[in-house]
């Protein structure tokens, strides 16, 4: 069996998961980032995207909004804005979120109004391609 780690992923609304794990990979703004047992200390800002947890041999993917992780040899804390299990995902409301986001980057946006459509987007799409299985 593989040397496992606690792994904490904590929103604002609830502690999204709490458990020993064998391995962690985020996306960070650089790429993939992943943490292990005994990972030399390291803090990381987290982009939009899917997580990936390997916990029993077992993969599992869950998408993180943006935040940060902290890694030291022993634990892994995850701070982010939202945290969404793939069944937890309305594709639908993704999907419409989407098309929104791309029609307002369509027109003539203030920067602000041109960031938040590409934030929208961003998420919109990390939620799709999680709740379609993709990792």
């Amino acid at each position: 069996m593989a040397s496992t780690f606690s792994l904490e992923i904590v929103t604002p609304e609830r502690k999204f998961y709490t458990e020993p794990v064998e391995m962690v990979i985020v996306q960070t703004p650089e790429g993939d980032t992943g943490g292990l047992a005994g990972h030399e200390p390291l803090v990381v800002a987290i982009d939009r995207g899917p997580i990936l947890i390997k916990k029993d041999s077992q993969w599992t993917t869950a998408v993180l909004n943006s935040g940060f992780m902290e890694v030291t040899p022993e634990k892994a804390v995850i701070l982010c804005d939202t945290a969404e299990w793939p069944d937890e995902i309305d594709a639908n409301r993704a999907i419409a979120a989407k098309a929104r986001a791309e029609e307002r980057l369509m027109r003539q946006l203030s920067k602000l109004e041109f960031i938040k459509s590409q934030t929208a987007m961003a998420r919109a799409m990390a939620r799709l391609k999680v709740s379609n299985g993709n990792r």
